[in-house]
């Protein structure tokens, strides 16, 4: 069954991948990590932009981890969950003190690095080295929950029969497993969306079970929305916005006009003090970290 669908899933993605930055042979390992870190939760075209200026500022892990961690929340911009930014930034200073700046290429390395979690590190081990390794994110668990367990959408949270289902999937061959990873992630985010599957251009439409059962409705738990509008993580956003676009400490009084609940807007100020993406100083002052 497996080769039933490596074949016509690769051959798809030959023919239809997108030619983005971070899969082109000069980006490197790097470029790769940096990718993965951006596009959590955040479509392609958003990430695109600050991909390019990030990379174009920051070459080299070393070159990020001479920066101020605040320069790292600055240079994310609105691409929203900033704490990633924090996240990349200790990455990059761990890759330069343990690894002599270059990004190591064994998975277990790359696991203990910080802010780098089993997805991040099979992606990378994956992606930039042609390892075999089994890459879940939410369009690859989609595609694998149609195609072959036969329900309309996997589980809110990965589950180790998904695991396990991914690694009985994987090509034995190393190149061909990474292909693999690659090409049913495309997949994903391209014909079997979420909202619209486009089965008439999906390759592996005649074998899937979700299709061949009459694509029965989802029974499982509600799905979760992505609601921002009013919410804390809103308040947050316009606060950084003052901060990453001031070059001093900016005071409190701009910040208050940012937002009219002074509980929520407390709330949402003392989350990102707590979460290291703002500093407090003495006087009332608030900037991104130094350190």
């Amino acid at each position: 069954m497996t080769e039933k669908l490596h074949t016509p899933v690769i051959a798809w993605f030959d023919t239809h991948a997108r030619d983005l930055p971070w899969r082109r042979p000069q980006a490197g390992p790097w470029g790769v990590m940096v990718s993965e870190f951006m596009l959590q939760q955040t479509p392609v075209s958003r990430v695109l932009p600050v991909y390019e200026e990030w990379l174009a500022r920051w070459p080299r892990p070393a070159d990020l981890a001479k920066e101020a961690p605040g320069e790292a929340v600055r240079a994310w911009g609105r691409l929203g969950y900033p704490r990633r930014a924090l996240r990349l930034h200790g990455a990059a200073v761990a890759i330069t003190e343990r690894h002599g700046g270059d990004v190591p290429t064994d998975h277990a390395q790359l696991l203990a690095l910080p802010g780098i979690g089993e997805y991040t590190a099979a992606a990378v081990a994956s992606f930039a080295y042609g390892q075999r390794h089994a890459v879940l994110d939410t369009n690859v668990r989609r595609v694998f929950a149609r195609a072959v367990t036969g329900v309309q959408y996997p589980p809110n949270a990965t589950t180790a029969a998904e695991r396990r289902l991914a690694r009985e999937l994987l090509p034995k061959d190393e190149g061909t497993a990474a292909r693999w990873a690659a090409a049913s992630m495309e997949l994903g985010a391209l014909v079997c969306t979420a909202k619209n599957e486009g089965c008439g251009r999906c390759p592996i439409a005649a074998q899937c079970a979700w299709r061949l059962a009459g694509k029965p409705e989802h029974t499982g738990p509600a799905r979760r929305g992505q609601t921002y509008a009013g919410t804390d993580r809103q308040v947050r956003g316009k606060l950084l916005a003052v901060l990453r676009e001031a070059h001093a400490p900016v005071p409190q009084a701009a910040l208050d006009r940012v937002w009219h609940e002074p509980v929520q807007r407390a709330r949402a100020l003392d989350g990102l003090v707590t979460d290291g993406l703002v500093e407090p100083l003495p006087g009332g002052l608030y900037r991104l970290p130094l350190s």
